[in-house]
């Protein structure tokens, strides 16, 4: 597969509401092929395709033996909330504080094209709300209490 180049801040296509996957079709299984490279690559924890580049409304995430591949995601409910430090990989040498949901319940579609659901707690629910993010033109910098240069 191919790794790409992450696309970092100050570029337009990380501030746009990415577009919505109309069919989960060959292109798209490669798309998330290649996420996974480029976040293996990266050796990171997330990426949405605005990050590479494609305007699409296209997610991976990675806790430990867990990945996570939605496209077209949605947050149905959230529960509690706590605050941790966060990064992004298109935000290099700058962490912040972000007050997200500690429980979440995400809806979207898999790589075969079925609607999935899943309920994620911690960092994976974390991570994911960090991705949606992104979706929407959405940076954790915007939602930082407080940012931090490394």
């Amino acid at each position: 597969m191919s790794v790409y180049k992450i696309v970092e801040i100050g570029a337009e296509i990380l501030r746009e509401k990415a577009r919505e996957v109309k069919e989960v079709n060959p292109t798209i299984i490669k798309l998330l092929d290649n996420m996974i490279d480029t976040l293996h690559a990266a050796d990171g924890v997330g990426l949405a395709a605005p990050q590479i580049g494609v305007s699409k409304r296209v997610i991976i995430v990675k806790v430990g033996e867990v990945l996570v591949e939605l496209i077209n995601p949605v947050i149905l409910e959230k529960e509690g909330e706590n605050s941790a430090e966060e990064g992004c990989l298109s935000i290099p040498k700058i962490s912040g504080d972000v007050v997200r949901a500690t429980k979440i319940r995400v809806q979207g579609l898999n790589r075969q094209g079925k609607l999935v659901e899943i309920q994620a707690e911690h960092l994976l629910a974390r991570a994911l709300q960090h991705e949606i993010d992104h979706l929407e033109g959405i940076l954790f910098i915007d939602v930082a209490k407080k940012t931090y240069r490394s």
